[in-house]
């Protein structure tokens, strides 16, 4: 009798386990697919600048960019000499805007853009997450 009942209860539990596995698998793929941007995604663009820069061309740089169409955030070192800036891309294209860039200032300047490699490694001050990699496996094997 009470093997029957702790069948019967283990069966439960595998099937609710076996349920709860299947959502969770289908929300980790529904949730990172590949989405095309809408009017609220934000996008980070890098523009790498080979002149030296003190911070009066920093600022002249921060002021423009912050004019430019779709233009969220902007950031310029002028120690490294990169500018970083966050755009909307339903309002504006990261290639346009460095290309005005360019044709604005006398500057040798280049959008940076990172490898697959460099993109597939992401962040690296954090180390991958369960959920990272539950994810990964996800995305690769279903």
């Amino acid at each position: 009798m009470k093997d029957e009942k702790s069948k019967k209860l283990f069966k439960r539990i595998m099937m609710v386990f076996g349920f709860l596995t299947i959502v969770l698998a289908i929300h980790i793929y529904w949730v990172t697919r590949p989405k095309a941007p809408d009017p609220h995604t934000i996008v980070m663009a890098r523009i790498d600048i080979k002149n030296s820069l003190n911070q009066d061309d920093a600022n002249k740089i921060k002021t423009w960019l912050y004019q430019q169409k779709g233009v969220n955030h902007v950031m310029v070192n002028p120690k490294t000499q990169i500018a970083l800036f966050t755009f909307y891309p339903a309002k504006a294209s990261g290639d346009h805007i460095v290309y005005n860039f360019q044709t604005s200032f006398n500057y040798d300047a280049k959008r940076y853009v990172p490898t697959k490699e460099e993109i597939a490694n992401g962040c690296p001050a954090l180390p991958p997450s369960i959920t990272q990699k539950i994810s990964s496996f996800i995305k690769h094997n279903l």
